[in-house]
């Protein structure tokens, strides 16, 4: 919600400026501007993105309301893990197929409504147990090997969207001098008029490159810094899953592997220790 608000600030801090300073703001709607300028911007990302791209886009601009990955997540992601190896330690790993065949049916599961609502941290944990389940010979250095290349690719793709809002951004101005281009072959032609026609045509002019450079830094570029500090959380989640899986696999007690996770997070998304330990204990 705090891109919502900042959306609002932008608003009515340029709508307010305008009018203080004497302007009208009839002044600044003008139609032919607006569809000079998004409709390009639109069309030149239909040109470069292929659709699967363009449905991630607007997948993660529609989830904008949706906070990003936190500490409590990260919380209930490691205390999770920490019952899952506690699980294998006394029954082995194949106690888990169960879970892992039916996890919206699983007990381990589905005290994690945020976890289950998170396809791709899900499918990262249920793709390695599965591997693991099977039976496979892997040793710890080459599952780390695989789950690094596992997190880069899932990162590449969750970063594609900000990179579209990015480089619309950068379009944008340039656009933005399209349309007052436009706006001044339309002031010449009717050169011969009154003056104050002349002056509504420039005055039109003007708005599509005040449109450009306003949608651009004041709004794209901010929606595209947003879903990349959200892809970049993600990121950090799956890692944090990724150093305690590993730490698994080394033979690591359940205690010492989820702190290999929990070190891993950034500061902002990492519980205390003293959460960590109090949440696997009243799961116990």
């Amino acid at each position: 919600m705090i891109a919502f608000l900042g959306i609002l600030i932008v608003m009515g801090s340029v709508a307010g400026g305008f009018l203080l300073a004497g302007g009208h703001l009839a002044a600044l709607w003008q139609p032919s501007e607006f569809v000079v300028i998004v409709g390009t911007a639109l069309g030149a990302v239909f040109i470069g993105q292929p659709p699967a791209v363009l449905r991630a886009t607007l997948g993660q601009l529609l989830s904008l309301p949706r906070a990003a990955v936190g500490r409590q997540d990260c919380l209930d992601l490691l205390t999770m893990l920490a019952q899952i190896f506690q699980l294998t330690r006394k029954e082995g790993l194949v106690a888990l197929e169960s879970h892992v065949n039916s996890p919206e049916a699983s007990a381990l599961f589905t005290p994690y409504p945020r976890f289950l609502a998170d396809k791709q941290a899900l499918r990262f944990l249920l793709d390695t147990l599965e591997l693991l389940i099977s039976g496979a010979t892997i040793n710890p250095h080459d599952l780390e090997s695989l789950l690094e290349l596992d997190v880069e690719a899932r990162h590449e793709g969750d970063q594609l969207p900000s990179r579209v809002l990015s480089n619309v951004a950068d379009a944008l101005p340039g656009i933005g001098i399209v349309a007052a281009v436009l706006g001044i072959i339309i002031t010449m032609q009717h050169i011969g008029g009154p003056p104050s026609e002349i002056g509504h045509h420039v005055a039109a002019a003007l708005v599509g490159t005040f449109l450009g450079i306003l949608l651009s830094y004041g709004f794209v570029q901010g929606l595209s810094t947003n879903l990349a500090g959200k892809s970049g959380a993600r990121k950090a989640y799956l890692l944090a899953q990724q150093h305690v899986l590993v730490a698994m696999q080394r033979g690591a007690p359940p205690s010492a592997a989820v702190e290999f996770g929990r070190r891993s997070l950034p500061e902002n998304m990492r519980p205390s220790s003293e959460e960590l330990t109090a949440a696997i204990r009243a799961k116990k």
